[in-house]
């Protein structure tokens, strides 16, 4: 690893530390170079900006999400159990780590607010792990032939976006967001093993 790489690691987690105490609001770039034992300029040097930082740390997250959607994708079992699989992990890594540091749901909020091309970015990656399930289920004859299979993906994630950052949403406990996860599941895939014969083209 460079010197660089180490460098901007450091910054990194010292600023993850700080924001994870006392939150994004409350958390100065000052502050982030004082726990570095280095300039403000020099953390200027690695990260332009405060919401460049809470990028950083999202990706770090999701990077580990994408690796484990990447193996559900591959991995054995029913198409529909592996779409089960994977919203039902992304819904107890975000619980968990909210639960864990709770301050982590701030930097959600802004990332939505002010990086709202970067959330969508992540929706997208996550759209190409679904579309293998998808297109899995229907050469297995599970799933009915689908039209437009990234149309396909985008709509079940928009029907079960309360679910990726759940404490947004609600207040509900894990097992119970996990019972209305998997009934909202139920009516997708029967969807899906039904067929819908509209696409995006139908609605105009």
């Amino acid at each position: 690893m460079s010197s660089k790489t180490d460098t901007r690691e450091q910054i990194l987690e010292a600023a993850m530390n700080r924001i994870k105490h006392y939150g994004y609001g409350k958390t100065t770039m000052s502050e982030i170079a004082k726990d570095c034992c280095m300039s403000a300029g020099n953390i200027y040097r690695f990260f332009s900006s405060k919401i460049d930082i809470a990028e950083a740390m999202a990706r770090k997250f999701n990077a580990e999400l994408y690796q484990a959607y990447s193996e559900i994708a591959r991995s054995d079992g029913s198409p529909s159990a592996r779409l089960r699989r994977v919203f039902h992990y992304n819904l107890s890594q975000t619980y968990d780590a909210i639960q864990r540091e709770a301050k982590i749901l701030e930097v959600a909020e802004v990332l939505g607010d002010e990086r709202p091309l970067f959330m969508n970015e992540g929706l997208a990656q996550e759209r190409i792990y679904l579309c293998t399930i998808l297109q899995d289920g229907v050469d297995r004859g599970e799933f009915a032939p689908i039209a437009d299979c990234n149309y396909t993906a985008e709509m079940v994630q928009s029907a079960l976006m309360k679910f990726r950052f759940p404490q947004l949403f609600t207040r509900l406990t894990l097992p119970k967001l996990r019972r209305e996860l998997n009934g909202a599941l139920d009516i997708l895939i029967a969807g899906l093993q039904h067929g819908v014969e509209k696409t995006p083209e139908d609605e105009h």
